[in-house]
């Protein structure tokens, strides 16, 4: 498994932005497919982006298309999610995890059980 560590979290005014930060270690980072998820108080973990292992395909939820994006440091084994005009909705704990499997296609990785490492989390909250 890879060792996860989010940073980055805090209260921010919606329309503003964020990075969040996943500092990784453990077995060879580089190899693996990584993406964040988020849960809400009183809802279901859900998917928000993901990466390969080269960063060479990226898939994200609907609804942060075009605000977040997703990107990785291989050399530095670190994993980013930028965030822009967030909206109260983003308000969530963020997790960075890493994937069980390969593949070339982020859209593979859009399921929790796609992964086998997590994170502690990250608080966002977005104030209206």
């Amino acid at each position: 498994q890879v060792q996860l560590v989010e940073s980055g979290g805090t209260l921010v005014q919606a329309g503003g932005s964020l990075r969040l930060s996943c500092a990784a270690s453990g077995r060879t980072f580089s190899s693996n497919a990584m993406g964040w998820f988020r849960q809400a108080p009183g809802k279901e973990r859900e998917f928000v982006a993901a990466i390969t292992w080269r960063g060479g395909s990226t898939a994200y939820a609907d609804s942060v298309k075009g605000r977040f994006t997703i990107s990785r440091d291989n050399a530095n084994n670190m994993v980013y999610l930028l965030m822009n005009s967030l909206k109260s909705e983003d308000t969530a704990i963020y997790y960075c995890a890493g994937a069980r499997g390969w593949s070339v296609v982020a859209g593979a990785f859009t399921s929790s059980r796609e992964y086998d490492s997590w994170g502690q989390g990250t608080q966002v909250t977005v104030s209206s």
